[in-house]
């Protein structure tokens, strides 16, 4: 197959149903927990902790925060939505007849990728719904808003896929979400400003790439940004090409999935 016949297409429009339909089948425990979870943190840092906190950046606390929490349902969804379902597919051996048919590697990347990236965008519609019943939504700049979604989602989807390429067992999908994705995103910038920082965290700050992805998504709300509007986006493309370079090259080798 050709990347640009109709039989490539129909099996990147298979791939994608079927991972759309995957999501949307047990939305009980895909998409409800997010917004359940996400109502307690509004509640418990946007309107108990928040009214003691006051004003951040000339906005209220609960404004402040309402980006980067949306941004956390965003990636954590898009990433688990793509680590489950890739590593359940090489678990039970079907991966490895989806890479020896004619489809193209980069279709079977793309589809995987696009799931991912519709889950972590619903998410992110449905929080942001649950939000504006905490606080008043003003989008300062929409093309900046969804150019940070999508570029977000499609980066933590592409992880995803690494992840659960060199994943052994069901265990080491969650490694990397405990020890490595929830740290660096309750240290990006979700809850505080990073100026509020001695000048030594702030430099060390600096070096979590969700910081970035944060403040952008923030600017997009807000126009308020620790970090320079520009770098930020520079920073996630520079990301979301090396993962993607990286995934393609896992797939067409078939590491960690052909024994």
């Amino acid at each position: 197959m050709s990347l640009f016949d109709k039989q490539s297409l129909i099996a990147l429009k298979s791939i994608v149903s079927k991972e759309i339909s995957r999501y949307f089948r047990i939305w009980i425990q895909t998409l409800l927990p997010p917004a359940i979870t996400m109502s307690l943190y509004f509640v418990i840092f946007g309107q108990l902790i928040g009214s003691r906190v006051g004003m951040i950046e000339g906005i209220s606390y609960m404004e402040y925060i309402t980006p980067g929490i949306i941004m956390m349902s965003v990636i954590t969804n898009s990433y688990s939505n793509v680590v489950s379902s890739f590593f359940s597919a090489k678990f039970q051996r079907s991966i490895e007849e989806m890479l020896v048919s004619p489809v193209p590697t980069l279709y079977i990347l793309m589809g995987y990728v696009l799931g991912g990236v519709s889950r972590g965008i619903l998410t992110g519609v449905i929080v942001t719904l649950v939000a504006s019943q905490f606080v008043e939504i003003d989008i300062f700049n929409w093309g900046v808003l969804i150019f940070v979604v999508i570029l977000t989602s499609m980066l933590f989807a592409t992880a995803g896929l690494v992840n659960a390429v060199f994943a052994r067992k069901f265990d080491d999908i969650s490694i990397v979400p405990t020890f490595i994705l929830t740290p660096l995103t309750y240290l990006g910038g979700v809850f505080y400003s990073i100026k509020m920082l001695p000048e030594f965290w702030q430099t060390v700050s600096l070096a979590n790439p969700i910081l970035y992805m944060v403040n952008a998504f923030r600017y997009g709300f807000s126009g308020i940004s620790d970090i320079n509007i520009i770098h930020a986006l520079l920073l996630i493309g520079v990301f979301i090409i090396s993962l993607l370079t990286l995934a393609y090259y896992l797939l067409a080798k078939g590491i960690g999935i052909r024994s």
